[in-house]
């Protein structure tokens, strides 16, 4: 039997879109909320939903003052359109995910995604310096810039950040922004030897260096270092880096040996493996290869994600406080049911 396909709508602003969220988990029905639809694959399959709740009619920049380096944007607004908006005063949200072009700025942060940007300026939820979110009571909840009602005891922004849509709707959010650099300047070295590449991206991690970006790149039995340089480093990177360019050789060598490719922030110790088989024994393989190095199964075929647990093993302790999380704000379970890490 084919699957039911949901029903989108699109409510044509905040209050509309908590009112039917309330409505819908009120009827016992299960909601997904879609931002560009660029990471609808992420995660565990989850449950088949009834309703999906779109942003398409959140896409304004509510507040933007030039110079404050500070704006108040709609969940539903693409990152292509706020580049081009804040360039034109020489700003910049410094996210840059591969889903760039069609990515919404909700789903950005709902999901946690990024690019090399990462390596200098954090990850979506350290830009987030306020946060609107449609809760499945009905209720929209404020943390932060423009405070007018908190959760008491939770840091929103923060908590939103890479929950997967299963908390609440994120409706609008309060970004810092960064002067856009004058000039940039990329070096790249190439080699063959995973072992050397991870050296030599440690070496330029330690090094006392203006890099905005530091990513290993592995491709066709060859591996790459790329330096991109831009401005001052807000903090040293070389403690973070010392450990975790330690397992960046490991990466780099099993991505080898299974003919994958990787692409990873070096002094992060983020790696993105994409292999050449969507296979689970694959998956299964790289993991035993990489343990007890944690790894999530991000964009994979439904019988992949099914056979294979796309979060991996969760702390017993951690697991039992994302459930309390989560029974919190979503008491009803309406919100991508089955999709987070234990199934939550």
């Amino acid at each position: 039997m084919a699957a039911t396909v949901p029903v989108r709508e699109a409510p044509a602003g905040a209050g509309d879109l908590a009112r039917r969220l309330a409505e819908a988990a009120g009827e016992g029905l299960r909601v997904r909320p879609v931002g560009g639809g660029t990471k609808l694959d992420w995660g565990m399959p989850g449950e088949p939903v009834d309703l999906e709740l779109s942003t398409a009619a959140l896409a304004e920049v509510r507040e933007h003052d030039a110079g404050d380096f500070v704006a108040v944007v709609e969940a539903g607004a693409s990152l292509e359109a706020l580049r081009e908006r804040f360039a034109a005063s020489g700003e910049r949200l410094a996210l840059d995910p591969p889903t760039l072009g069609a990515a919404t700025i909700g789903g950005v942060v709902a999901t946690g995604d990024s690019g090399p940007l990462r390596h200098r300026y954090g990850a979506p939820r350290d830009l987030v310096v306020g946060v609107t979110v449609a809760l499945s009571d009905g209720t929209l909840s404020r943390a932060g810039g423009k405070v007018i009602k908190n959760v008491a005891g939770y840091d929103l922004g923060k908590l939103l950040a890479g929950s997967f849509g299963t908390l609440g709707v994120i409706v609008e959010v309060a970004l810092r922004l960064h002067p856009v650099p004058d000039a940039t300047a990329t070096a790249i070295g190439r080699g063959a030897d995973p072992a050397r590449v991870a050296v030599a991206a440690g070496a330029l991690a330690h090094q006392r260096l203006e890099l905005e970006s530091l990513d290993v790149r592995w491709s066709d039995g060859e591996g790459a270092v790329l330096a991109r340089a831009a401005g001052a480093l807000p903090r040293p990177l070389a403690e973070r880096a010392a450990a975790a360019l330690r397992e960046l050789g490991d990466v780099l060598a099993a991505a080898r040996a299974l003919g994958g490719e990787v692409v990873g922030r070096a002094a992060l110790g983020l790696c993105w493996v994409r292999l050449p088989a969507a296979e689970a024994a694959t998956v299964e393989r790289m993991r035993a290869e990489l343990a007890p190095a944690p790894s999530v199964v991000l964009d994979a075929p439904a019988a992949v994600r099914e056979a294979v647990d796309p979060w991996g093993e969760v702390d017993p302790a951690a697991l039992e406080l994302m459930r309390r999380v989560k029974a919190r704000f979503d008491p009803a379970g309406a919100l991508n049911p089955g999709r987070f890490v234990g199934a939550l």
